[in-house]
């Protein structure tokens, strides 16, 4: 009754109303599929640091698949349950790769990677997950659109390998982005900073990552890489960064910031100005804090 007699009202007085605006409560949280497992990395606890550190950021259900390394098998090919099954995603809106899986070349098993991502669900792709599922030597750069290049037209960029682990200085490039509003340039604890052999066309530069090195003759070197990017591909939206070797560094405050933020965006959930869509933000009695 309250409802019908304000839309009377409104009509009678000549003035638009706008009634029960979207809230967070009334809105779906996104379903986040996290995958970790593989080489290198403390998997164990970081999965764990991202999905507390998304969920206190965004309207988000972040559910995990990891995978520990069985003794005796090669953890640079770990027995991911997503192999094999190309529908590993459905039923989820955007999906976070943070697995190490340097060894894993099958083309088949990397067209079943992708196949959520060909069929519309957008990605978002963490440190290592730029060194996996290369087919052939990653250093020669892949022609785009061929079966070397797979991966690499998903990423936007092609990597190979990565230098001693020394700071790294962040600079967002792109600072007017709506997916980089109120981010602002820092310096990282000791990281890896990943090379880059060649960005695609489709990708767009959000952020360089700047090292200093020093031979055994004294001489230093600064070296300059992407590290942080958005990509278009096949009609979805694919964030990514080479950040996030150290615990300290996926548990760090403005690095949680950076991933979220590229979470929403792959989702379309941030407007043209870089704010949050309608209950699509931090919920409430959540902490802003990992």
């Amino acid at each position: 009754m309250l409802k019908s007699f304000l839309l009377l009202a409104a009509g009678l007085l000549g003035v638009s109303l706008t009634l029960n605006p979207a809230r967070a409560a009334d809105t779906k949280p996104l379903r986040v599929l996290l995958i970790t497992g593989g080489c290198c990395h403390d998997y164990t606890k970081q999965k764990d640091i991202l999905k507390k550190g998304v969920e206190a950021r965004a309207n988000a259900v972040v559910d995990q698949i990891h995978t520990e390394i069985p003794k005796g098998t090669s953890a640079t090919q770990p027995p991911l349950p997503i192999y094999g099954n190309p529908d590993y995603a459905k039923g989820y809106d955007v999906v976070i790769h943070d697995e190490c899986a340097a060894d894993i070349s099958d083309p088949a098993i990397i067209k079943g990677v992708l196949a959520p991502h060909c069929t519309g669900i957008p990605g978002v792709n963490l440190h290592c997950a730029m060194h996996c599922y290369r087919i052939g030597n990653p250093n020669e750069p892949a022609t785009p659109g061929s079966d070397r290049a797979m991966w690499f037209d998903y990423l936007g960029i092609q990597s190979s390998g990565h230098g001693a682990q020394l700071p790294i200085a962040v600079r967002f490039t792109e600072k007017n982005q709506a997916l980089t509003k109120g981010l602002g340039d820092w310096t990282t604890i000791n990281e890896e900073l990943y090379n880059n052999i060649q960005i695609f066309p489709t990708a767009k530069r959000l952020a360089l990552g700047s090292q200093i090195t020093k031979n055994r003759d004294g001489v230093t070197r600064t070296n300059d890489y992407v590290v942080a990017w958005a990509n278009e591909y096949q009609g979805i939206r694919v964030f990514s960064t080479t950040l996030g070797h150290n615990n300290a560094t996926v548990a760090d405050a403005r690095y949680l910031d950076l991933v979220t933020r590229g979470l929403l965006w792959a989702c379309r959930k941030l407007d043209d100005q870089g704010n949050i869509k309608p209950g699509y933000g931090p919920q409430s009695g959540r902490t802003s804090e990992p």
